[in-house]
């Protein structure tokens, strides 16, 4: 059961056994290259099912709380983990500065409005209360009665002055914004400076004198009159109890009571009903509903228990996927599910999760966050702030990203992406073969299945230099692919007739495929070389074989002879660093591409410093190896990947035309360059044409960003024109007014007449991408395989 559901679907499906599909995982292929000798492997018995690793209680995964959180049916491109959509009514929010412009400004008017009613200079602003109260009140000098009630009066005015400023300044929003969205402490500083502003505010200016009305009528006049020292104490218990009730809504919001009270003692409670085992995602419906409640009991207190992760809950989810689609037998399901619980369908590699994780995934939905949408102008305001993700949805039609190295795009996108896809191999979905230079830190060793370090002695895996084809034809397409592909001079057909020439007949002669030494001389050794080529071959039984040494033969000296390119192009890899790789004899260890129908973690280490052309050449050769073999994979369930942390090497005509035709194979490569001018100008267009996604890193130059203006197209927008006419002015009195006004400001009046109207625009222009992309941000553009589209969106890739 450990490998059930992974690398043993030939033997469900009638093909060949489950040792022939471990030999095939890390070595070539079962029947491959006629008389190779296969490394042998040793007999072992396979490894125990390890226990989830022990985690510290502040970082412990809370499995059902992931499996019943909220996943929205977003757009492409959004994060749906936890994600909801904003409200038209909050899409757009107010800038801070106006919210703070605007209250300053209504408490300056407001101040302004209480200091010319305090002071009775309107004549009539007192009449409504005298029509209302008895006028002997006001007949000679006013009476305790009358002051109470101006007091009422003044304070009804204040209040609703208070109010009106307040919908004006928009204070609500503000102390929302400033306060009650903070955390603490800052939330309950926040509160507290806006409660003593408000109280000093009341204090000084006698805002509301209704309070002291109340006050000095609940206290007697000879009291007040009394003791001095009787009378201050009063007045300042008054102005005490003014403040308290005051600030008393201010500590309420601020919470200040939970800021100061110490920390109880945590009290563990008894746990929450949770919903029905039928509707519960931590209790496998599914199962449940197809009438395995004991699987599904089990599986349940595995998640209850804290014992399953989020790689063992999708990679159990995988595979009863597959017993609903019949490629695995129910029995074999539940059987290993009862036995092992959280630890069934293990990865052959025994890990239930990798070392390190640098980015956030959530593998119920397969995604990989990368950022945060911006809050920019040109992203719709129901995106802004939500986050960035990428899947297998949209990695489907491929992605290019081009940026320096200093727009550091390995560590904030090659490196998720390639952790994610791992992830998902763990969980049985995906197959991931990732390729970079030395060095480049794409996580640890322990995080692949297969490491190859070409060049380096120390690597435990070669790279099979025919990815495992036992077609001579086919093979001599990949390296003719390989060798001349970035020739613009050189027609790659006629190359893979040449390399034909001769790899069928050795492959006939010897059982196997030449190594790079052996097709060196081949190409390089003339007609000697291909005498003793034609000796080994027999007369009748391969007469075919003898034509095309033949007609090798006859092209050798003449001006179509393609020999000595690629004689040149075969000595890169026929290099003393390399003498123990590309081996044809079975004395080494090679790795073929065609063990991507079982999820593999493969990582190629190619030698970029040492032999930059060699690498070059490596390049296109995994590129192509990739594409021929998923494109004969017999099981295309799995997601293939191939991750090219510098892809401008492997960007040729036919790997163009390869990358459009990954999207119906359920596959997908990351293209990741330094720049455009990086890849063949006649390429451009079609490059960008052929990939469904597209990146655009800060540091891009002018022409560059013009291509992907060019690609993202324009859209019709609103536009509002301005023009500003000068006023001219007939009366005196308004010509002075006018001079006097152009005297102090230095500019003549003028009038605005606005215009709006719409025009189509380009979504992102050549020199916005050049200049206006802020560090640590990216321009994306997204593509699914069934079509959907997402625009060019501003990124923040460290949100």
């Amino acid at each position: 059961m450990g490998t059930e559901g992974t690398y043993d679907s030939q033997r469900e499906q009638g093909g060949q056994g489950a040792d022939d599909a471990g030999a095939r995982w890390l070595g070539r292929p079962s029947g491959s290259h006629a008389g190779a000798a296969r490394v042998p492997r040793p007999a072992s018995p396979p490894p125990p099912m390890p226990a989830l690793p022990p985690r510290p209680p502040a970082a412990a995964f809370d499995a059902r709380h992931w499996l019943r959180a909220h996943r929205a049916d977003a757009e492409p491109g959004l994060w749906r983990y936890g994600h909801r959509p904003r409200t038209p009514g909050t899409s757009e929010e107010v800038p801070t500065r106006a919210l703070v412009v605007g209250a300053v400004i209504s408490v300056a008017c407001g101040i302004f409005v209480w200091a010319v009613w305090s002071t009775d200079y309107i004549a009539v602003q007192r009449l409504p209360l005298k029509l209302f109260t008895p006028s002997d009140w006001w007949r000679g000098e006013p009476g305790q009665s009358a002051r109470t009630a101006g007091a009422v009066y003044n304070s009804l005015f204040a209040a609703l002055l208070i109010y009106f400023c307040g919908r004006l300044g928009n204070w609500p929003a503000l102390y929302r914004r400033l306060v009650l969205d903070r955390p603490q402490p800052g939330r309950a500083l926040g509160a507290a400076v806006s409660g003593l502003l408000v109280v000093w505010i009341v204090l000084a200016t006698d805002l509301l004198p209704f309070f002291y009305a109340i006050l000095h009528a609940l206290v007697p006049m000879s009291v007040l009159r009394g003791d001095p020292e009787v009378a201050a104490v009063l007045g300042v218990a008054i102005h005490v109890l003014i403040a308290t009730a005051l600030l008393w809504p201010f500590a309420r919001t601020g919470g200040w009571l939970e800021f100061f009270r110490k920390p109880a003692p945590e009290v563990v409670a008894p746990p929450e009903a949770g919903p029905e085992p039928g509707e519960d995602p931590a209790g496998w419906p599914r199962l449940r509903a197809a009438g395995q409640p004991g699987a599904a009991d089990r599986l349940a207190a595995e998640v209850a228990g804290g014992r399953m992760n989020d790689v063992d809950c999708a990679r159990i989810g995988h595979a009863w996927s597959r017993v609903e689609a019949g490629a695995l037998a129910p029995g074999v399901f539940v059987d290993g599910v009862m036995k092992q619980g959280a630890a069934a369908c293990l990865h052959p590699s025994g890990d239930r999760d990798l070392p390190v994780r640098a980015a956030g995934h959530d593998l119920l939905t397969a995604q990989v966050k990368v950022g945060v949408y911006a809050e920019h102008p040109r992203n719709p305001p129901a995106r802004r702030g939500a986050g960035a993700a990428l899947d297998p949805s949209v990695l489907g039609t491929s992605l290019l990203a081009v940026g320096p190295h200093g727009s550091d795009r390995t560590r904030r996108l090659v490196r998720p992406l390639a952790e994610s896809l791992s992830l998902q191999a763990l969980a049985g979905q995906a197959a991931v073969v990732v390729v970079s230079a030395e060095g480049v830190e794409l996580g640890p060793e322990s995080s692949y299945d297969v490491v190859v370090k070409i060049g380096d002695p120390d690597s435990v895996h070669d790279l099979d230099l025919y990815g495992g084809i036992t077609d001579p034809d086919e093979a001599a397409m990949l390296l003719s692919e390989a060798f001349t592909g970035d020739l613009p001079d050189v027609d790659s057909r006629r190359a893979a007739v040449t390399l034909g020439q001769l790899i069928g007949p050795f492959n006939a002669a010897h059982g196997r495929f030449p190594s790079p030494p052996e097709l060196r001389e081949l190409l390089d050794g003339g007609r000697e070389a291909l005498d003793l080529l034609r000796a080994g071959l027999h007369p009748e039984e391969h007469r075919a074989y003898l034509r095309e040494v033949d007609a090798r033969e006859r092209h050798l000296g003449t001006s179509a002879d393609l020999g000595a390119v690629l004689a040149d192009r075969v000595a890169l890899l026929d290099r003393p660093a390399f003498s123990a790789f590309f081996d044809t004899r079975g004395r080494s260890r090679p790795f073929s591409l065609r063990a991507l129908e079982h999820p593999v973690r493969v990582r190629i280490v190619l030698p970029e410093r040492s032999h930059p052309e060699a690498a070059r050449v490596l390049t296109r050769l995994v590129f192509a190896q990739f594409v021929s073999s998923v494109g004969a994979r017999r099981d295309a369930s799995l997601f293939a990947a191939l991750v090219l942390d510098d892809a401008a090497s492997a960007v040729t005509t036919d790997s163009v035309r390869a990358v459009q035709r990954l999207r119906q194979l359920n596959a997908g490569a990351v293209l990741a360059v330094r720049s455009l001018d990086d890849v063949g100008p006649h390429l451009h267009a079609a490059l960008l044409g052929a990939v469904g996604c597209l990146m655009s890193f800060p540091g891009i130059t002018t022409w560059e960003g013009k291509r992907f203006a060019e690609a993202w197209g324009k859209e019709w927008v609103e536009t509002r024109e301005v023009a500003q006419h000068t006023v001219f002015a007939d009366q005196p009195f308004t010509r002075a007014l006018h001079a006097l006004r152009k005297l102090v400001t230095g500019k003549a009046v003028t009038t605005d007449a606005v215009t709006v109207r719409q025009v189509e625009r380009e979504r992102w222009s050549a020199s916005e991408l050049a200049y206006a992309v802020p560090a640590g941000h990216a321009v994306l553009s997204l593509t699914t395989v069934r079509g959907e589209h997402a625009p060019p969106l501003l990124v923040r890739l460290d949100g």
